[in-house]
This record gives structure tokens, sequence and C-alpha cells, in this order.
């Protein structure tokens, strides 16, 4: 009985966090994926990781005298398409008008968009990070209920 409530109330925290933007549809496809190897779990690894590293990148082109908004652009883009894949909403939204910064070559503008952006990424992974320790309580009491325990 108390796996089926840790279940509801993952499901509720993933339901609020798509009532509240953060997250899109796309995300319960990936969710659908799912088969109990950990892929989801895996595929928001990955982009958590990936997406730290690309803010980093952004982080030092914007730091530089001359900004190669080319790049910048580009930075931007790879991590607009994988925040699109996973379903990371709010992420995406604030790649597409960082972008448009870029496009006017506008540094204060970057920076600004670059603040919006890790606030909005932080957001997401700690809600991840949430949910990763929600899913391993659901893990560790049917391991114990598996063990009869």
């Amino acid at each position: 009985m108390a796996v089926m409530a840790l279940k509801e109330q993952l499901d509720s925290f993933v339901k609020s966090m798509l009532a509240e933007g953060t997250l899109d549809q796309q995300f319960q496809q990936l969710q659908m994926l799912e088969d109990g190897s950990g892929f989801v779990a895996e595929v928001i690894k990955m982009f958590c990781d990936d997406s730290e590293r690309i803010l980093g990148e952004l982080t030092n082109l914007l730091e530089q005298v001359v900004v190669d908004f080319g790049k910048v652009d580009g930075c931007v883009h790879q991590l607009k398409g994988s925040s699109s894949s996973i379903g990371a909403h709010n992420v995406t939204v604030a790649c597409v008008q960082f972008r448009h910064f870029c496009d006017e070559n506008d540094k204060e503008g970057c920076l600004r968009a670059l603040n919006v952006l890790k606030h909005e990424f932080y957001r997401l992974q700690s809600k991840f990070q949430t949910m990763s320790q929600m899913e391993n309580r659901i893990l560790a009491y049917e391991g114990r209920k598996a063990n009869g325990m």
C-alpha cells in the first residue's frame, strides 16, 4: 500500500511540473519509453550533465572582451534542442529568448538571458533530483517487499 502512495506522490509531482510549465508533453512521451531499466533517469542525467557543460561554455564565451555571437548562438541552439527533446519547457523558452539577443549581438542582453537560463535550468535540475529521490524510495520499498522484509 505504501508503494502506491509513493507512486501517486511522484505522479502528482510530475503533474505539477507540467501544470507550471517546467515540463511539457515531450517529457510524458519520454516517460512512456521507460521499461524499468532506468532509461529516463539516464536521459535526465545526460541532459543535466550536458546542460551544465554548455552553461559553463556560455559563461566563458560571454566573459570575453569580444564576444563570438555565432559560437554563443550555437551553444544556445544546442541547449534548446536537448531541452526541447526532454520536455524542459521553461528552459526551451529561455533559450528562444536568449537567441534573440544573439541575433542582435547584444552582449548585455545575452548576459541577462544567461542568468534567466541558469535560473530555469537549476530550478529544473533541483526538481529532477527530487523526482530521483522519490523514485529511489519506491525502488527501495519494492526491493524490501520482494525480499520479504
